[in-house]
């Protein structure tokens, strides 16, 4: 089974690529829904952070209160680094568990689709660095149209991220998403034929 890992900045589109490869017959596992099955209600990840930040951060229904959390770690580097050592070992494992159900089923591709994954040096997970890209000021756009937030929130939520330009040096294939969903499909079908169907 070839793992392809699938990148990029917020708002540039990984998803949309992740289904049109879905449509071309891959496995797509998603680590931000991997993340929210990590810290599930009942999962020893989300016992870990509730015992680490305390009540303050569950719902009443038990579940992890995101925006709490969020605002927790925003601005404090030392409680986002603790957090981050309970959720990235939890992350990885169901990953791992994921990939190793696809290729029990029979999968010959699987996209792993994980805005960090060159960051939290994941790329050990995977054969070949997709990344999605845009061009800047399309990825602004985007993101507050998206996010329904103001250009300055969107622009210092992009300047917290790695740089695209930066991304792209690690990608084997680089999907330009700035036009339209046709020329996109066409880079993800021509990226296909050339990688994976050979």
């Amino acid at each position: 089974m070839k793992i392809i890992g699938l990148t990029g900045g917020i708002a540039t589109g990984k998803s949309t690529v992740a289904s049109l490869l879905a449509e071309l017959g891959a496995v797509v596992i998603d680590a931000d829904q991997l993340a929210r099955d990590a810290v599930a209600p009942g999962t020893p990840a989300l016992g870990r952070i509730s015992d680490l930040f305390g009540q303050v951060v569950l719902n009443a229904d038990g579940s992890l209160n995101r925006q709490t959390m969020r605002e927790l770690v925003f601005n404090d580097a030392g409680k986002r680094q603790q957090l981050e050592a309970i959720l990235h070992p939890a992350i990885k494992d169901l990953a791992l568990e994921r990939l190793a159900q696809a290729r029990q089923a029979g999968a010959a591709v699987a996209v792993y689709m994980a805005p960090l994954l060159i960051e939290v040096n994941a790329t050990d997970r995977v054969d070949e660095i997709w990344v999605v890209t845009v061009r800047p000021e399309i990825q602004l756009e985007r993101l507050t149209a998206r996010d329904n937030c103001s250009r300055e929130a969107a622009r210092r939520i992009i300047a917290a991220q790695m740089p695209l330009a930066e991304k792209e040096q690690f990608g084997v294939v680089v999907i330009d998403n700035s036009e339209n969903l046709d020329m996109t499909r066409q880079q993800v079908v021509t990226a296909w034929q050339q990688r994976i169907a050979v």
